[in-house]
């Protein structure tokens, strides 16, 4: 992770963050369970893989929050500061990023699914 001095990265609180969210679309995959979730939340875009139950390998998801795939970008210089596919592929770059990418896991799948 990258030092909050050096980081463009605006200070918000996590109410802030969660007020900022925006759900730009939910497209409901029809091959299979799930749903495809774009949308930005404090400055950053994101689209993620959700679904409604966990995954029969909880490896597949990130802290047993139902989402599969999640890609975070920066909008400011439009830099991927994180992405998960079934596991790490890049860790959080920034402070914020790990925060966003834990409210996410915490009540994307919620927010979805209304559970």
């Amino acid at each position: 992770m990258t030092d909050r001095a050096n980081s463009s990265d605006p200070d918000l609180e996590g109410g802030d963050l969660l007020d900022s969210m925006q759900i730009t679309r939910v497209e409901r995959r029809t091959s299979a369970s799930g749903a495809w979730v774009t949308g930005t939340i404090g400055g950053y875009r994101f689209e993620a893989l959700v679904f409604p139950a966990h995954a029969e390998n909880p490896d597949y998801e990130i802290d047993e929050s139902r989402i599969s795939k999640l890609w975070l970008q920066r909008m400011e210089d439009r830099a991927m500061v994180f992405n998960w596919d079934r596991g790490a592929d890049v860790p959080p770059t920034t402070p914020i990023a790990a925060q966003i990418v834990d409210l996410l896991a915490a009540g994307l799948a919620e927010h979805i699914y209304a559970r």
